[in-house]
C-alpha cells in the first residue's frame, strides 16, 4: 500500500475534542509509515503532536479575517513543495480558505479532500462547506442524520466514524498510582474520603454547568461524604460566567462540597477515582468523548438523552439516560446509585483503534477511486 501524506487542518491545538481526534488520527498515520502534517496556529498540544511524529505547520488558517485568504497561494505552494495526497479539514472557516485553495487548482495536481463534521453547525452556505470533500466524516449517527437533513449529502460521500476512546487504556480495572493520588490529595484535600460525582467540560451555561449545581442541591442534603467537581477550561469570556457560578454556588450553601479545576491533563486519573461522571449539556453533543471514556473506565454516566451521549448510553448503560432539563429526575439517579451502583457495560463499540483504522481506509479509499478515473 502506498504511504500516504495527510495534512489535517483546524484552528489550533489548545485542547478539546477535535484536537485530540487530530492527534490521534496523526499518531496512527506516523505508526503505519505514513507521513503526517497538521495545520493550526499552535497551542499546548503541539508538543505532544511532534514528540509523536508529526510536523506541526503554525499558520493562523483559522483566524476569521479576509486577511487570512491571502494564505492561499501559499497554501497550495506548499502542498506541492510537500507533496500532500490528502487534506482532511475539521473546521468551518479553515475549509473555506482551504476549498478555496483546492477549487483553483486543476484535480489531476491538487491533493484530494476529506472533511469531517465535527457538530451541529447552524444550517446556510457558510456550515454547508463541511460537506465539501470527497468523502465527508460524520462522528455518531445524531450527526449523520442532520447533515443528510440540512445538506442533503449523497449517502455515498457520507461515512460514519464514532470518536472512541483506546480501549487498552481505559479499563475498568484502571487506577491512579500511588504518586499522582499524593498530589492530587496535596492539591485538592478537600476530596480525600469523599464520593466525587464529576462533571467534565468547558465551564460554560449549555455544558450544564449550572444544572449540575442545581442538582446538587437535592444530593447534598441527603449525602455529607460526596464532594462534586466541576473539571474543565474557563474560557476568558467565560469569566463573568465563572463568576455568577460561584456566587450561585456559595448561595446554596454548597463551598464546601464543590471545587472548580479550571483544565486539567489528567482527567483519566480524576474520573476513574469518581462514582458518577454526568452529561448535561443543554444543547446536543456531538458526540461527548468524555463520556464515552468514563464508561470505558466502569465509571457509570449520568446524561441527558439526545445526541452522541444518548447512543453511548443506550449502548453501554441505558438506565443512565435522563430526560433533559429534567435535574430532580438526575438527583434521584443519582441518590439511588449512590447506594446502589450499576453495572456498566465493557466499551467494544467506541475504540479508539476501530476510528483510527477507518479513518486511514477513508484516506486509501479516496486515493484507490483516484487511481480508478474518478475526478
Amino acid at each position: 500500500m502506498r504511504k500516504l501524506t495527510v495534512l489535517q487542518v483546524l484552528p489550533a491545538l489548545q485542547s478539546g475534542g477535535v484536537e485530540r481526534g487530530t492527534l490521534e488520527i496523526a499518531a496512527h498515520l506516523v505508526a503505519q509509515g505514513h507521513r503526517s502534517l497538521v495545520m493550526s496556529a499552535g497551542g499546548r498540544m503541539v508538543a505532544e503532536l511532534e514528540a509523536a511524529g508529526s510536523t506541526h505547520i503554525g499558520w493562523p488558517v483559522g483566524r476569521k479575517s479576509l486577511l487570512t485568504l491571502l494564505l492561499i497561494p501559499q497554501l497550495r505552494e506548499l502542498w506541492r513543495r510537500e507533496q500532500v495526497d490528502i487534506v482532511h479539514v475539521r473546521s468551518r472557516f479553515p475549509a473555506w480558505v482551504v476549498y478555496l485553495a483546492w477549487k483553483g487548482m486543476s484535480p489531476e495536481h491538487r491533493p484530494h479532500l476529506v472533511s469531517t463534521v465535527h457538530g451541529y453547525y447552524r444550517p446556510g452556505c457558510y456550515s454547508r462547506i463541511m460537506t465539501c470533500g470527497e468523502r465527508v466524516i460524520v462522528i455518531s449517527k445524531t450527526i449523520q442524520d442532520y447533515v443528510q437533513k440540512a445538506y442533503h449529502v449523497e449517502a455515498g460521500k457520507l461515512q460514519l466514524i464514532y470518536r472512541g476512546v483506546d480501549t487498552s487504556q481505559y479499563t475498568p480495572d484502571y487506577q491512579p498510582d500511588a504518586a499522582w493520588q499524593q498530589a492530587w490529595y496535596a492539591e485538592y484535600p478537600q476530596t480525600r474520603g469523599k464520593r466525587l460525582l464529576l462533571l467534565s467540560a468547558r465551564l460554560s451555561r449549555w455544558k450544564g454547568a449550572a444544572a449540575f449545581v442545581d442538582m446538587l442541591r437535592i444530593v447534598c442534603r441527603q449525602y455529607k461524604d460526596v464532594h462534586a467537581l466541576l473539571v474543565g477550561e474557563i474560557a476568558s469570556d467565560k469569566q463573568a460566567f465563572a463568576r455568577t457560578l460561584q456566587q450561585k454556588i456559595h448561595q446554596a450553601g454548597l463551598a464546601d462540597s464543590v471545587t472548580l479545576t479550571g483544565y486539567r491533563k489528567d482527567v483519566k486519573q480524576i474520573m476513574s477515582m469518581a462514582s458518577i461522571v454526568y452529561s448535561l449539556a443543554t444543547e446536543p453533543e456531538a458526540f461527548g468523548r468524555t463520556t464515552v471514556e468514563a464508561l470505558s473506565l466502569g465509571i457509570p454516566v449520568i446524561g441527558y438523552q439526545h445526541g452522541g451521549v444518548a447512543e453511548q448510553l443506550a449502548a453501554l448503560l441505558p438506565e443512565g439516560a435522563v430526560q433533559v432539563g429534567n435535574v430532580a429526575e438526575a438527583a434521584m439517579l443519582t441518590l439511588n446509585w449512590l447506594e446502589h451502583p450499576p453495572e456498566v457495560t465493557p466499551n467494544t463499540q467506541f475504540s479508539l483503534q476501530v476510528m483510527q483504522q477507518r479513518t486511514l481506509e477513508v484516506y486509501q479509499a479516496v486515493m484507490a477511486d483516484a487511481g480508478q478515473g474518478a475526478s
